[in-house]
């Protein structure tokens, strides 16, 4: 059995790293980009390095739900790091069809 993953001793890379892994395994998504906006909220409380995300996703799994139940999927997927560093997620969630509308 492995030990399970230190998040908060983790680099920043292998953090972000983590994240997209997770976000794979649960959601299958067709592409997933994280930022690390850690440094834009110095001095404000949980503004630890690696603990401010934005995550723009694009996954099938997400068509027919509302904004609401789509960000649910991602901190359901993201529940442990939440718990255990992440102190705040962005959420840019869309179908691939949205993704394709919106970035033509």
């Amino acid at each position: 059995m492995t030990a399970p993953f230190d998040f908060m001793a983790a680099s920043a890379q292998g953090k972000i790293a983590h994240l997209e892994a997770r976000l794979n395994a649960a959601l299958d998504p067709q592409s997933v980009h994280i930022e690390d906006d850690s440094a834009a909220h110095a001095g404000h409380t949980g503004a630890a390095s690696g603990s401010h995300y934005t995550v723009t996703i694009v996954a099938e799994r997400f068509a027919g739900k509302a904004r609401v139940a789509r960000h649910r999927l991602v901190y359901d997927a993201l529940a442990e790091e939440m718990r255990r560093g992440v102190h705040a997620l962005a959420i840019r969630a869309y179908t691939p069809q949205q993704f394709a509308e919106q970035f033509e």
